[in-house]
């Protein structure tokens, strides 16, 4: 979590920035009054996740392997040293997250496919995640010390299905969030760490206190998850998460340690030929979502909204969807989803990722060839 000097210096640049961009911008009513989307920057390769730098610019990670700084509307050249990734399919550069101490440390993480032949594995390719020290020079910069200290334990020919966010933990222990790598029945295996999410500490070892149920490999916090495309912490330490279903059944989960939420075994939805999946709906043993869409936005990323300029929305949670093409916002009541809201619907295209700004703002990434950096605001703010 950044100080709070940092927290104001981070809010102020990112306002002037608002400031600074077009009067253009598209405007829909919402709970909270109008809100209006904002294009902060444009010709991204398919961004997939975004981060806050202390300086108030703006750390965008696009699918085909690049990493870049944004800076009042100006995308950098590629940071160097960046590791080559798989970028078929669902695969590519995909989550960052900066370390709690990344002012002194530099620190950062992300998640990627990496190809077998750079993992020492036999064939296909993986999720990955990466820890690596960034330099930032100019508008671009380098990374420093890079280190992959954590693969799947198995690589497949698969091009689906990758996951991925990384979320760092109060304690400072990092999930990471895996598909099934479109294999259903490996999100069942217990010593399979796909379809799953996994708790590790930041030098890649397993924290003492991860749940030990018995066949569990020791890395994991949860299984049974089809693909999680989205991952946050809310204040008091809990992991929320959003994953994409089959044909419906996409689901927001809260997962907890040993827990199983189900797939392929129960589901809400279907194949996409239309054959039921699983055993139904339930089973004893197996986790409930909080919540599920059928049909289906294909939900990707996730954020908390606690933040005081959109009035009414505070412990809310704010996902994207892709096919959906739509932001939304899930009205919580402690660890309950009491109401649904969704905003922008066909607007601005494919949401990729969710970020609420220090400045209170909402800030979007579409996924595109011509990707786009947007902030979302109470019309004039």
């Amino acid at each position: 979590m950044m100080t709070d000097h940092v927290s104001v210096a981070v809010a102020t640049a990112l306002a002037t920035l608002a400031l600074a961009m077009p009067a253009q911008a598209q405007t829909v009513e919402s709970s909270a009054g109008n809100l209006s989307a904002t294009v902060i920057a444009e010709g991204l390769d398919h961004p997939w996740a975004l981060g806050f730098l202390p300086d108030g610019r703006v750390l965008v990670t696009e699918r085909s392997g690049q990493l870049r700084v944004i800076n009042n509307g100006i995308v950098g050249e590629p940071i160097a040293g960046v590791p080559d990734v798989y970028d078929q399919g669902q695969g590519g550069l995909l989550d960052l997250a900066l370390a709690p101490d990344f002012e002194t440390s530099g620190r950062i993480y992300l998640t990627f496919a990496e190809r077998a032949q750079d993992a020492g594995q036999q064939r296909g390719q993986g999720t990955a995640l990466l820890s690596a020290r960034l330099v930032l020079e100019g508008e671009g910069g380098r990374l420093e010390d890079p280190q992959v200290i954590f693969r799947m334990n198995r690589f497949t020919n698969s091009n689906r299905h990758f996951g991925s966010r990384v979320v760092i933990g109060n304690d400072g222990n990092l999930f990471v969030t895996l598909g099934d790598r479109g294999d259903q029945d490996r999100a069942q295996d217990l010593g399979d760490l796909a379809g799953a999410i996994v708790r590790i500490a930041p030098d890649g070892s397993v924290p003492a206190d991860n749940p030990t149920p018995e066949g569990w490999a020791p890395e994991l916090w949860s299984k049974g998850h089809r693909n999680p495309q989205g991952a946050t912490l809310r204040a008091d330490g809990a992991l929320f998460t959003v994953e994409h279903g089959a044909r419906g059944g996409d689901e927001v989960n809260m997962p907890q340690p040993g827990a199983n939420y189900g797939w392929p075994v129960i589901t809400y939805g279907v194949d996409y030929s239309g054959i039921p999946i699983g055993e139904g709906t339930e089973k004893p043993g197996l986790e409930q979502p909080l919540h599920y869409w059928d049909p289906s936005i294909s939900p990707s990323g996730l954020d908390f909204y606690e933040a005081e300029l959109i009035p009414g929305w505070e412990g809310d949670l704010l996902s994207g969807g892709l096919s959906g093409q739509v932001l939304v916002r899930l009205d919580m009541d402690g660890d309950e989803i009491v109401g649904e809201e969704r905003l922008f619907a066909g607007q601005l295209g494919r949401i990729r990722d969710v970020r609420v700004g220090p400045d209170g703002a909402i800030y979007l990434l579409t996924d595109a060839d011509n990707g786009r950096l947007i902030r979302v605001a109470p019309e004039g703010n």
